[in-house]
């Protein structure tokens, strides 16, 4: 057996490379879980039709960025455009014109 491959056969050599967008870290501390259940309650009564809960989902995704859960990031490039999009302590209303 070769010393080359590790336990599993994989190269030790290589650096394990984090997701792009990542969920991680985990929420081991619990920071967000009010934000998640109420999410999770939405979805649950709304029939798992997550477009009725975009307001929840926002709601949790901010919380995650505010506690360094993810990275900090426009929540326009989430998909949250056309919707009033707050930006830490101000709101900003954004229109599209079509």
């Amino acid at each position: 057996m070769s010393a080359v491959g590790g336990a599993f056969g994989g190269n030790r050599g290589l650096r394990p490379m984090p997701p792009e967008k990542g969920i991680f870290p985990l929420d081991h501390m619990h920071l967000c879980d009010l934000e998640k259940k109420e999410y999770l309650h939405c979805l649950k009564t709304a029939s798992h039709q997550s477009e009725k809960c975009r307001d929840f989902s926002k709601k949790y995704l901010q919380c995650r960025m505010e506690k360094n859960l993810m990275a900090k990031q426009d929540l326009a490039e989430l998909g949250f455009k056309g919707s009033n999009v707050e930006n830490h302590d101000e709101t900003i209303t954004e229109r599209i014109d079509n």
